[in-house]
């Protein structure tokens, strides 16, 4: 292979690594709230800050706008989301549907392993919130996530790239930033507890009903306060 062509790959293929690492540490800073929300992205300040070229950086800004995390304005340029209530309502809309269909082709395809490894996490939730004494759930994202190994466990390509990629961080964003007044911590994991003892039972009519009433719950807190 001609050696030239050889170090261009190579260089590509460094540059799009280092792309998907700092997508990866952006993501984090977003929705844990270190780089705040509504705030204007400077690129030559997170260049510096993570010492990568433009390049880099600004494919992981295109990534950042697909997963909805940043938007550009014109005349502006641009910026983090801001959090809105009626935005998170109309998500929560899409989120009742969509995780509702996906216990239900869970329930019909999980394996019995992974209803262990979710009864082991639940257990591990469980110990969370007694640690600190029901004042919240564990933030847990990926594959310590209930709800994201649920949707895993449909085997519906198209429910997880929804659910996983596109919404997914939105909703970490909510949850690590929203006010503690809006969590239902030891709620929460008992409708878990029942939503897979659903899935468990392969009872896909029950797994879907409860993981609706489940979210749809979240929800209605989300409006009661967008109304108080």
């Amino acid at each position: 292979m001609n050696v030239d062509l050889v170090m261009s790959v190579e260089v590509s293929s460094k540059e799009a690594t280092k792309s998907e690492n700092l997508t990866e540490c952006l993501i984090e800073d977003i929705v844990l709230g270190r780089i705040a929300s509504g705030s204007k992205i400077s690129e030559p300040e997170l260049a510096k800050r993570f010492e990568v070229s433009r390049g880099p950086l600004r494919e992981a800004i295109m990534r950042l706008e697909g997963l909805g995390l940043i938007e550009r304005i014109p005349h502006v340029g641009a910026r983090v989301i801001s959090l809105s209530q009626d935005k998170l309502i109309e998500l929560y809309s899409v989120r009742e549907a969509l995780e509702g269909m996906a216990a239900r082709l869970a329930a019909q395809h999980i394996s019995d392993e992974e209803v262990i490894e979710l009864e082991g996490l639940l257990a591990r939730h469980s110990e969370h919130i007694d640690e600190v004494d029901g004042a919240s759930y564990f933030h847990q994202h990926g594959d310590f996530d209930f709800h994201y190994r649920i949707i895993k466990a449909s085997q519906n390509s198209q429910l997880v790239n929804l659910l996983c990629n596109e919404l997914y961080h939105l909703l970490r964003m909510y949850r690590y930033q929203s006010p503690r007044t809006q969590s239902r911590p030891e709620a929460a994991l008992k409708e878990h507890l029942f939503i897979l003892d659903a899935i468990k039972n392969r009872d896909q009519e029950l797994a879907e009903l409860l993981m609706r009433r489940h979210i749809s719950r979240s929800k209605a807190l989300i409006e009661k306060n967008l109304n108080s």
